[in-house]
């Protein structure tokens, strides 16, 4: 009876599935048992090894390794950061022309006001490097490395509200669920750290609004990939990870047996049933009593040296603070992480924008740029992809009332800036244009799907080979859409 019953198991629908995703079980297995027989994407000469990733990735020679993503969470304002509109001055406190909005659909904070008067920036900009690069006066150290960079200046997205938005940039998706763009990566192009995982994300709260909007775990899940393409959150405060240490009384030998006696049930039960969910669980185990080690050493910053430490400024001693992220996001990536990303918010300024915007640029601007010397000087800057940038942009008409001092500016798809740099980047140039409100682009728009396009090219990925099915159809970062920035491509 007991066999009949396990053929009918066997048989049984859920069964069924979960064998036919026994292939994506193997896969997972490989980041931990690579070297003992299962498939590893090839390592080249004289470089790291890679574990896991998918046979045939890269799809050809990758520019970029790895990637550190700086994202400004609430979305920075373009007209006050990279976008000068110096003749905005002369019509300050104007309605802005119904020729200019053209009946472009606004966000319900500002859909019920009378009036929508321009308001001009009250930082001013000037010419930096041999590349003559605008940039404001609230980014000094930006200023300094002004030939590195990559600035665009005709971004633009589908979404005008802050969850779909960001959710489209870290997905290519405005709707949760779908993987994010470190989980695509993990995915297809594995790790070259085993003990540390392939993609990490790091958050800071900013200094211009202590309320911003909140972010969520979904921003770097795995959606239907297996989850252990997901993001590890480093905390801001204790351990970085929770259970570093062993229980109090199990030494490392214990535990070590102990792992690898629950390693064997998991691979009965795999083996048994072929859910992928098993194998991830397994290499979840291993990575973890792995990190016991990679952790406390990584987070150890004791033994960098005083310059370093003071490119990233004196906050780079308090933990959690976007400096001390910026540090710790080169030491991930020297040490082969695949995806460093950082959050940091509170860039979303509705009103007192001027002071506002000040405190989030003294958070961001040094350690960002330290960050890029910091690379440069170690030489993995050219094989690390750096981009910095937001949700969305801000409007040129004020939310709320306009003052001489003060005004707040409302959510803006329809144009903004973000900048990139390092590997197989053009730097020191500047691509796009918007009109005299810096309200819709004239010249050379760029879509996040776009921009995602082109990360993955700099990586050595197609775009649209990519893929995972998932309910019947094939899916991809950039779903349907994505064409590459050429014109930005070293």
């Amino acid at each position: 009876m007991d066999k009949i019953l396990q053929i009918q198991d066997a048989m049984n629908r859920r069964t069924f599935l979960q064998r036919s995703a026994a292939g994506l079980g193997l896969a997972a297995l490989a980041a931990i048992f690579g070297e003992e027989g299962f498939a590893a994407a090839p390592a080249h000469p004289g470089k790291r090894p890679v574990f896991g990733g998918l046979p045939g990735l890269p799809h050809f020679p990758a520019k970029a390794k790895r990637v550190i993503y700086l994202f400004q969470s609430g979305a920075p304002s373009q007209i006050e950061l990279f976008d000068p509109k110096p003749q905005l001055a002369k019509f300050r406190g104007q309605e802005l022309p119904a020729s200019v909005r053209n009946g472009q659909r606004l966000t319900g904070m500002t859909s019920g006001q009378a009036s929508f008067p321009v308001a001009n920036s009250v930082f001013g900009f000037a010419q930096h490097g041999k590349s003559g690069m605008w940039l404001s006066e609230l980014l000094p150290h930006t200023a300094e490395i002004a030939d590195e960079l990559c600035l665009i200046r005709s971004m633009y997205t589908d979404a005008i509200n802050h969850d779909p938005a960001i959710t489209f940039f870290q997905t290519g998706s405005q709707l949760a669920g779908r993987p994010s763009i470190g989980a695509w990566l993990s995915y297809g192009l594995g790790t070259e750290n085993r003990d540390l995982p392939a993609f990490v994300v790091l958050t800071s709260k900013g200094s211009g609004r202590k309320d911003d909007q909140p972010l969520y775990d979904r921003l770097w899940g795995s959606g239907f990939l297996p989850t252990q393409h997901q993001g590890v959150k480093f905390r801001n405060a204790g351990d970085p990870v929770l259970y570093l240490s062993d229980p109090d009384g199990e030494d490392r030998t214990t535990r070590r047996e102990m792992l690898d006696e629950l390693g064997q049930l998991n691979k009965g039960r795999q083996a048994a049933v072929g859910d992928p969910e098993i194998a991830t669980r397994i290499a979840q185990y291993e990575l973890a009593f792995r990190m016991q080690s990679s952790v406390p050493e990584l987070t150890n910053i004791s033994k960098e040296p005083q310059h370093i430490l003071d490119m990233y400024g004196p906050d780079v001693h308090r933990p959690g603070s976007y400096a001390a992220n910026c540090l710790l996001a080169r030491r991930l990536s020297e040490r082969g992480v695949r995806f460093v990303q950082l959050f940091h918010m509170g860039w979303d300024h509705h009103g007192n924008l001027p002071n506002a915007i000040r405190a989030q640029c003294q958070d961001t601007d040094q350690p960002s740029a330290a960050l890029i010397q910091d690379l440069k000087q170690r030489g993995l800057l050219d094989d690390t992809l750096i981009v910095w940038g937001g949700e969305f942009g801000r409007t040129v008409y004020s939310q709320g009332t306009l003052t001489a001092t003060d005004y707040g500016r409302d959510h803006h798809p329809r144009c903004f800036s973000l900048y990139l740099t390092g590997a197989g980047i053009r730097r020191g140039m500047t691509l796009g244009e918007t009109d005299d409100y810096c309200y819709n682009i004239t010249k050379d728009p760029v879509g996040v799907h776009d921009l995602h396009a082109t990360m993955l090219h700099l990586l050595g990925v197609d775009h649209t080979r990519l893929t995972f099915r998932f309910q019947g159809r094939d899916f991809r970062l950039t779903d349907v859409a994505g064409e590459l920035v050429k014109p930005i491509m070293a």
